[in-house]
């Protein structure tokens, strides 16, 4: 196990690459599976998501190939449809092969996913959205059992905008028969990333990136070589963490179009904000204002995966907030250990209510999930004094090389062994 030592009160300044995003990385991988040939990933993030992800592609058969930051994928003797209790725990983005397993092998077994433990996300909108494509699915013993003898087109209105279900339908359906279109289907821009993953494998998907995606099914897909967008939620950390720090931080292969509902919300505190082309640049140089409120909402709204971040900031800002979790119903779970650090925050069902203090206080926490870990960080980064941030398992999860990038831009932390 390893944790984090960190001495507070340094200010941020420098440059530092945003890293290809995890979350368009592990449906993509995922979808490697669809084709014989070989696929490559450019760029890859180091993070245990992905080691992981790469270990199931392994234990189904896939040969991974290591070429610096690329991986080369080759499904061609892949030949098990079943993923091991153990992996599926660690991963929830397990779950994604569902669609390309049953797409490939007509037979898929998962053990219910695991990931972070932030409230229910139940796997029910990928389960009847398979059947609506004719997949029959049973459970026993914590397994999950697809099978079809031919997949076929469907209408599917999802209950909510689900990303992991608008995207396991894509990869259900991209060889299926006939016509798929997802209504309601979720908007992130890494459905979009897919999309054009896809499509440069031969597929015909269209209007990923709004309400409505349309499938239509293929006979097969070739190999190609790809460049996933750039993570918006690793960009929004730094952002954060630079605003709370004070200082002036320049994002390298940075979005501002995917994270402008949070360069909003940190204009709104009194940062400076410069966009150009893909670089943005953040300076705060005095103590800020608390935004109002905050409600957390699918994309294009504030991102749940900033939420914890932008709370953290909001601790010590001029002012009250009010921030709303919308989506997931235990992810306060972090504000105790804000708690321990000074913050003064209430939690009344879904709602933080925050008194901005002046500063944080050098405290041993702990990081009870990726998110919540990396607000942790942060906090830890502006207090006065000396902080521990405990099983930073969760965050390596997310953010690769973190303490170096952070270090970079003069951070004071160190990564050591318990």
């Amino acid at each position: 196990m390893e944790k984090y030592i960190i001495n507070g009160g340094n200010r941020l300044y420098g440059s530092v690459n945003v890293q290809t995003a995890k979350n368009s990385v592990l449906p993509i991988l995922a979808a490697a599976v669809l084709t014989d040939d070989q696929v490559k990933i450019l760029n890859i993030p180091h993070i245990s998501d992905v080691k992981n992800m790469v270990k199931i592609l392994t234990r189904l058969g896939c040969k991974a190939i290591f070429e610096d930051d690329n991986i080369i994928i080759d499904s061609s003797v892949a030949d098990c449809y079943e993923i091991p209790s153990e992996l599926a725990h660690e991963l929830r983005s397990s779950v994604f092969l569902l669609g390309s397993l049953i797409s490939r092998f007509k037979t898929a077994k998962i053990a219910y996913p695991g990931g972070c433990d932030i409230g229910l996300r139940p796997v029910d909108l990928h389960l009847s959205s398979l059947k609506r494509l004719g997949v029959e699915i049973s459970e026993d013993n914590g397994y999950i059992l697809c099978k079809c003898d031919k997949l076929r087109g469907n209408e599917i209105m999802l209950d909510c905008p689900s990303v992991g279900a608008t995207e396991n339908i894509m990869l259900a359906a991209v060889k299926a028969e006939g016509v798929t279109v997802i209504k309601n289907a979720a908007r992130e821009p890494e459905i979009e990333d897919l999309q054009k993953f896809l499509n440069k494998m031969g597929a015909k998907v269209k209007g990923a990136g709004s309400s409505t995606v349309y499938i239509q099914g293929v006979k097969e897909l070739k190999g190609c070589e790809y460049q996933p967008i750039s993570d918006r939620i690793e960009a929004g950390t730094f952002l954060v963490a630079a605003a709370m720090c004070g200082g002036e931080v320049e994002l390298n292969r940075a979005s501002a179009e995917n994270i402008s509902s949070l360069l909003h919300k940190l204009r709104e505190n009194g940062c400076k904000i410069r966009i150009n082309s893909d670089k943005i640049l953040l300076e705060s140089n005095k103590r800020l204002t608390s935004v109002k409120s905050i409600e957390t909402q699918p994309y294009p709204g504030f991102p749940t995966d900033l939420q914890a971040q932008m709370t953290a900031l909001c601790c010590i800002c001029r002012g009250q907030s009010i921030i709303t979790e919308n989506l997931f119903e235990t992810r306060f779970k972090y504000v105790p250990e804000l708690r321990k650090m000074g913050a003064d925050v209430t939690v009344i069902n879904r709602n933080a209510f925050v008194r901005g203090v002046e500063k944080f206080k050098g405290a041993t926490v702990i990081a009870q999930d990726l998110r919540g870990g990396a607000a942790l960080v942060s906090a830890a980064l502006s207090a006065e004094g000396r902080s521990e941030i405990l099983d930073i398992s969760h965050i390596d999860r997310g953010y690769g090389a973190f303490e170096y990038k952070l270090r970079q831009l003069g951070g004071d932390i160190i990564r050591v062994s318990v």
